[in-house]
């Protein structure tokens, strides 16, 4: 398993843990507890970020090594991914920025659909790494836009 791809991953797993966990805490009535835990979840999305965009500038990106009848379908869902993390990213920094301004009654209404498409953003982010380095072998690394539309 390639190092860095393991480790964002794990990064973007810890901060969906961490969402549920703080959207329990929340629902107990404990305050002080989901901000520390949310701060961590986005800490945890950061540390994914900048692990992301180190390796995607300085090594590139790997386009899928398996079959090429399903290649279609893996870029498709690694597009739907694509815009799933970045509008589960402007939602949560909408989210963060509201609950930091106090303005609860907007964070409490935007919360629980950021953190839905935080889960789906994960769960996505999981399978693409399991499609790129586990199931099947990596192909080319290389840029970004030659690994989406694998030209």
């Amino acid at each position: 398993m390639p190092f860095l791809p393991t480790l964002s991953t794990f990064f973007i797993v810890l901060s969906a843990v961490l969402v549920a966990i703080g959207w329990m805490l929340i629902v107990k009535g404990k305050k002080k507890a989901h901000k520390k835990v949310m701060l961590l979840a986005a800490l945890s999305a950061i540390l994914f970020f900048i692990i992301y965009m180190s390796r995607t500038i300085f090594d590139g990106n790997t386009s899928f090594g398996g079959p090429e009848n399903i290649k279609i379908y893996y870029t498709l869902f690694l597009i739907f991914h694509i815009i799933l993390a970045t509008t589960g990213a402007v939602f949560g920094i909408v989210t963060i920025v509201l609950a930091l301004k106090r303005n609860i009654a907007k964070h409490q209404k935007i919360g629980p659909v950021t953190s839905v498409i935080w889960f789906f953003t994960a769960i996505t982010g999981v399978a693409v790494y399991l499609l790129l380095y586990v199931i099947y072998d990596g192909g080319e690394t290389t840029s970004l836009i030659k690994a989406i539309l694998g030209f």
